[in-house]
């Protein structure tokens, strides 16, 4: 009787498969977005989670394999809510599009803060290789230049290269802008009108 009720008042041990991995990649955003990822260590992580760290690396090596899931998390569910934003040709809608992709990536509040504190952690997907969130955006972009090559309203070109400038000037405008200009209407309008004359006809 004792050990059941003592066992109540700490409450169910929770599997270590049942536990779902978003709440520890919430956990480690918010952290992460809070003090950085040099600062956050795997105990802050398995803390804020409420989960055992044995639980933890057994999922994650360590912090920045963490960070890599966490970011690639963050920027594929901010890529999957963009909409298609209207324009007067598929070429206008596409640079519309990708403006408020941009834009979004811009003010999301873990991309600031890697910018502002850890700007290292970006450095081998700006110098060595791509990241799976910039090759779904480079399909998503490719697949727009088609359709407006189709119509004749995006110039012709190697759809994957034209896509991969676009997503060039995008992440320079997200990482860079605010560093230029502190208006992001300002930053948004240039964006537009560069890849808008870069893909016309």
């Amino acid at each position: 009787m004792v050990s059941q009720d003592l066992n109540s008042a700490l409450g169910a041990r929770v599997p270590a498969n049942a536990i779902d991995d978003d709440r520890i990649l919430d956990a480690a955003r918010d952290l992460m977005a809070t003090i950085g990822i040099r600062r956050t260590t795997m105990a802050d992580v398995a803390r804020t989670a409420q989960v055992s760290r044995a639980t933890l690396y057994r999922r994650y090596p360590n912090v920045q394999a963490l960070a890599a899931a966490v970011t690639t998390r963050e920027f594929a569910d901010a890529l999957g809510s963009v909409r298609t934003v209207d324009g007067d040709t598929v070429r206008e809608s596409l640079a519309r599009t990708v403006v408020h992709m941009t834009s979004a990536a811009r003010s999301h509040p873990l991309l600031r803060r890697i910018v502002e504190l850890d700007p290292e952690f970006l450095m081998p997907y700006l110098l060595h290789r791509t990241g799976r969130t910039s090759r779904a955006q480079l399909d998503a972009i490719e697949a727009g230049i088609r359709t407006g090559q189709e119509d004749g309203s995006v110039r012709d070109g190697a759809p994957r290269e034209l896509a991969a400038v676009v997503l060039q000037a995008a992440w320079s405008s997200a990482l860079t802008g605010p560093v230029f200009s502190e208006s992001p209407d300002l930053l948004d309008t240039q964006l537009f009108d560069l890849l808008e004359r870069y893909l016309r006809p």
